[in-house]
């Protein structure tokens, strides 16, 4: 047993003596041991709950400002019910059914302070989902339709000349899973929208076309299964990079 989960099992064994809160018990449990025999944790020590939310908790997430204008309350607010409930214990989904059943939180909004309690209980990272997988996105806003979009991928003569220069293992994965026999291609909806979602390796890719006003449209990539936060950053430069030479390739004349 390494020594951060070591101190967990100690945690929880006070928790279910005392009945005490999740950041009180191991308080109290760090103070009662000798300094050369304390656990190293891997993530720093949570802050108390009523202290000021750091900005970097709430990224991606639910910010402290979002959360008073959408429940009233503030995320120390939040974060020291979800102390009380010992939410780091429970999990992330018995967490976000608690707001939204014990306190009314509207369902996405419970969605996402749980997740920014999480990250400043050092449960999990940013980009890092609950079960320790990370996803990135990526977006863009691009001068062409949904249907001009759908070509560029799917027509391979446009597609090989917006990819070129691209990493060629994302280039070549995408360009393979459109050949696919069993690939279907683009899902269309009748108001627009587009989605297209294939394997990459162990990793899963969903791409999103939202038209919008003017002949325009938001690109979106979710790659998800991420093994680690060193794949994640490569991988959100190449999106990046994608999405930047689509847009020029619907800017340039044709």
């Amino acid at each position: 047993m390494t020594r951060a989960r070591a101190l967990k099992s100690v945690i929880r064994t006070r928790i279910a003596k005392t009945g005490e809160r999740y950041t009180t018990a191991r308080r109290h449990v760090l103070a009662a041991r000798p300094p050369a025999a304390l656990p190293v944790a891997p993530t720093p020590s949570p802050a108390p709950a009523r202290t000021p939310v750091p900005a970097a908790a709430a990224k991606g997430s639910v910010s402290d400002a979002t959360s008073r204008a959408r429940t009233g309350h503030g995320l120390a607010h939040w974060f020291a019910i979800l102390d009380d409930f010992g939410a780091v214990e429970q999990g992330h989904t018995a967490a976000a059914r608690h707001l939204y059943a014990a306190h009314k939180v509207p369902g996405w909004y419970a969605q996402g302070i749980t997740v920014a309690y999480e990250r400043a209980r050092g449960v999990r990272r940013v980009n890092q989902r609950r079960d320790g997988v990370y996803e990135v996105s990526a977006t863009k806003m691009v001068t062409a339709g949904t249907r001009e979009v759908v070509a560029a991928f799917s027509d391979a003569r446009q597609r090989r000349r917006w990819t070129n220069g691209l990493a060629p293992d994302l280039a070549k994965a995408l360009a393979t899973a459109l050949r696919a026999p069993a690939s279907k291609g683009f899902v269309v909806r009748a108001d627009g929208q587009a989605r297209y979602r294939y394997g990459w390796g162990a990793t899963t890719v969903q791409i999103y076309v939202y038209p919008k006003p003017g002949g325009t449209s938001q690109i979106v990539v979710a790659h998800s299964k991420l093994a680690s936060a060193a794949e994640l950053e490569t991988r959100r430069g190449q999106w990046r990079e994608a999405w930047t030479r689509l847009a020029a390739h619907f800017a340039t004349p044709r």
